[in-house]
């Protein structure tokens, strides 16, 4: 949900139709920093028995690293997560230096050395059913799993870590958004701010995030903002 809410940002600043070397606002996304997995983890992952959902499941070392690269102004590629086959491709993403940078991902919050480096946090608040039924609808669609699996996983891993891990971090939160991407009064009013950020109002460059934080002009903020379990 945290991802329509980005995506919508970013196309209401009109950066999704900007060439990628020229972007003042980027989207950056939790779910490419997912470490790599051992053999068993990997088996377990292909059986939908592997916790994806929880803290330990991210390279946190690596995001913190690619963010503050990020905030100095520096080009930065970003891994590349197969998600059929739970592995990192090759290949990766060539993020250019730009103003703004939104990081959405479930618990952006959760690790305080990456919480610490957001200018602002945003956290997409949803109700459960809208939460499962997006999920069952990319799962099923995007990644080929059966439903049986995703329920199953759903059960015993996303909304478990959800309750325990992603749900407290709320209060970390600077501004909460109800009903995420349906919420056009809410995503104005920070678009507003990032447009400010953009035209020299608010200083340079910082990361502001999950939307769950986001970052500002080319001092970068980081921003972003979370919710839905992933």
């Amino acid at each position: 949900m945290q991802s329509s809410v980005c995506a919508k940002i970013v196309e209401l600043l009109g950066q999704n139709k900007v060439d990628h070397r020229q972007k003042q606002v980027v989207i950056l996304s939790q779910d490419s920093f997912y470490r790599v997995l051992t053999t068993e983890q990997k088996a377990k992952a292909l059986k939908g028995q592997f916790n994806f959902d929880h803290p330990d499941a991210f390279d946190n070392e690596l995001i913190v690293q690619t963010l503050s690269q990020i905030m100095e102004g520096k080009t930065v590629q970003i891994p590349v997560y197969d998600f059929v086959s739970h592995s990192r491709k090759e290949e990766t993403v060539t993020v250019y230096p730009a103003d703004v940078v939104l990081f959405e991902g479930i618990l952006a919050f959760y690790n305080q050395e990456l919480r610490d480096l957001f200018q602002m946090k945003l956290f997409v608040d949803t109700d459960a059913d809208t939460r499962l039924s997006r999920r069952v609808l990319r799962d099923i669609n995007e990644r080929g799993r059966p439903l049986e699996q995703i329920l199953t996983q759903y059960i015993s891993f996303v909304k478990p870590a959800f309750e325990e891990f992603c749900l407290p971090t709320k209060k970390y939160a600077d501004v909460i958004i109800p009903r995420g991407v349906d919420n056009l009064v809410a995503i104005n009013l920070i678009v507003q701010h990032i447009q400010d950020i953009l035209n020299g109002g608010l200083g340079k460059r910082q990361l502001n995030g999950h939307v769950n934080g986001y970052t500002p002009p080319r001092q970068r903020q980081l921003s972003e903002s979370s919710s839905r379990p992933h």
